[in-house]
């Protein structure tokens, strides 16, 4: 197979993360090859997960937001976009309680507004 890519990727064994639906639906995957721009992931069910997803590795301190640009089964090629180094990735669970207290937060704002405009 001919390589198309600039950077080469070193081989990894890294636990990583891809969330999509807001980061309702998760799936834990194997990192088989990484650089700053993309990563080689191994997972069940590639083929359910939407074409763009965060994608996470803990261990590095990575999160962001990807593009699939191959998959088959198993596998799936990513390439990112705005990656972001941090110390600490805020966890997943924080993520989900976030959005969903912001939805919270907007109905409830849309009903303080529904009652105003009644008065």
């Amino acid at each position: 197979m001919f390589e198309q890519r600039l950077q080469p990727r070193n081989r990894v064994y890294y636990g990583g993360m891809v969330a999509f639906n807001d980061r309702g639906s998760t799936f834990a995957c194997v990192v088989r090859n990484f650089n700053m721009f993309g990563a080689k992931i191994e997972f069940e069910g590639a083929a359910l997960v939407p074409d763009e997803v965060d994608f996470e590795i803990r261990r590095k301190g990575i999160s962001c937001l990807a593009r699939m640009v191959w998959r088959n089964r198993d596998e799936a090629g990513l390439v990112f976009a705005n990656v972001h180094e941090t110390r600490d990735v805020v966890p997943l669970a924080w993520a989900q309680k976030l959005r969903e207290t912001e939805r919270t937060n907007r109905k409830l704002r849309s009903h303080v507004d529904q009652l105003r405009s009644e008065h």
